[in-house]
């Protein structure tokens, strides 16, 4: 369903990123890696991306920034919006509308498993082919 989607992770933990990049691999996913939302932004602003993976807690650029930065991106350019998904080990409770009101799609709360991931993108997928 989703295998010819282009996915970028924006993670700045190494190890998070490997794990990330790894179950992607097994699946056969085309994806790319940035280790920053500055680094996000200019490879989204050069080629488009279908879902992004973005960690809130990044150096520089904050996830909610990259955010912005990608959504204005996306109308300006692509004229049309990639799938963001937040990653973070916060579990505050408002951290959910935080994220969605930023602009952000959906949320995972770190450490999650693949099946939740892959859960999360086939109903992002598939609703956004509904509209």
């Amino acid at each position: 369903m989703f295998y010819n989607y282009k996915i970028l992770i924006v993670e700045d933990n190494e190890l998070n990123l490997k794990i990330l990049s790894f179950w992607l691999y097994k699946r056969k996913l085309n994806f790319k890696t940035s280790l920053s939302g500055e680094e996000a932004v200019e490879k989204f602003n050069k080629e488009w991306f279908d879902v992004i993976l973005l960690d809130l807690m990044l150096p520089g650029l904050s996830g909610f920034e990259t955010t912005r930065l990608i959504r204005k991106t996306g109308d300006e350019v692509y004229g049309q919006q990639p799938l963001i998904i937040a990653l973070t080990a916060n579990t505050l409770d408002n951290d959910r509308e935080r994220c969605l009101k930023a602009g952000m799609d959906d949320y995972l709360s770190k450490p999650f498993n693949i099946n939740e991931f892959i859960h999360i993108l086939e109903k992002m997928i598939i609703g956004k082919n509904e509209i």
